[in-house]
């Protein structure tokens, strides 16, 4: 159970729970050790998802609250809203939006990969390569903000591709056969098919933001706009912590030039990523990049990451 005040949260543990986790722990990394009622602070009108840990370390969902968290991952977070969080939703399209799915013979990883497609019924000015693409398709559902966002003539129009990878971490910590298979296989396969664009963009979160980045400071001639959110800037090629690597990605921005990029970022106030992102936009400032920085009173999680789908949109292919 939990209480829920102006600026805090007491929960109250079933009698199983040996710890409370959440985004506000960084989940398992620092599990808080709760016995009975606990009190914590958060920023006013957060979001937070949370869970339990049984004497195992196994985790499992308060049982006395029924609101799941938006999370296609995991079954047990349970979410809290404290007073003055809203979500308002962004326009609905007036008529059903049609992504279609492909199949592609991978040559860079050896196997079938998939990805899909949302195409604008008007000639595409854009395209947006998305990773974490099932998420974003079906959680985020980011074919429908588009699409409302179009109806709207808030936007030029955009086609968006939802890239599925197999194994994330790997694939997404600068990794050379990803980067093949995105240059090499995904981009010649949709412009084979739907045509090519003036523009190309990259977009992810958590690590497929990382990859975004990192796509973008190697090949800025094939990619000009990039969104991150929470992105996972503490992360280096030759370690493998997303906590507590350096933030090598920040550093290589801030020795090499300036390059023809526009950035959309943003992150949460209640999670670890909060400062590498801080940090990485005042490298953007202090480069001249164009660009614009968010932070919303939530975690690593899809709620942050849903309400920045419209104002990523906006800022970087708004009308």
């Amino acid at each position: 159970m939990v209480e829920v005040h102006a600026r805090s949260v007491t929960f109250h543990p079933p009698a199983q729970a040996k710890f409370l986790v959440g985004d506000f722990t960084d989940w398992d990394r620092r599990p808080i050790p709760i016995g009975g009622p606990l009190t914590l602070e958060f920023p006013a009108g957060a979001y937070i998802e949370y869970a339990f840990l049984d004497a195992n370390r196994e985790p499992f969902p308060d049982p006395d609250n029924p609101h799941k968290a938006q999370n296609p991952w995991w079954s047990y977070p349970r979410a809290i809203e404290l007073p003055g969080f809203h979500y308002t939703p962004p326009h609905q399209p007036s008529r059903p939006v049609n992504v279609h799915r492909h199949r592609l013979e991978s040559k860079a990883f050896g196997t079938t990969r998939r990805y899909y497609v949302f195409n604008p019924q008007e000639p595409a000015q854009a395209t947006l390569y998305v990773h974490d693409g099932v998420a974003y398709y079906r959680t985020a559902r980011l074919a429908e903000v588009a699409q409302g966002l179009l109806e709207l003539d808030e936007i030029r129009p955009v086609r968006i591709v939802f890239i599925e990878p197999e194994d994330r971490r790997r694939e997404y910590w600068f990794s050379i056969t990803y980067e093949q298979h995105v240059l090499n296989e995904i981009i010649p396969a949709v412009e084979s098919h739907y045509g090519p664009t003036p523009e190309r963009g990259l977009m992810g979160a958590s690590l497929g933001g990382l990859v975004s980045s990192w796509l973008a400071l190697r090949h800025p001639q094939v990619f000009q706009k990039v969104a991150t959110q929470s992105a996972c800037l503490t992360a280096s090629p030759e370690g493998g912590d997303s906590y507590n690597d350096p933030e090598w990605l920040t550093e290589q921005y801030l020795d090499s030039q300036t390059l023809p990029l526009r950035f959309y970022c943003e992150t949460g106030q209640i999670e670890w990523l909060l400062a590498p992102n801080r940090r990485f936009a005042a490298m953007l400032a202090d480069k001249g990049y164009p660009h614009a920085y968010l932070e919303r009173p939530s975690g690593h999680n899809w709620m942050t990451w849903r309400q920045g789908l419209a104002p990523a949109l906006l800022y970087l292919f708004g009308n």
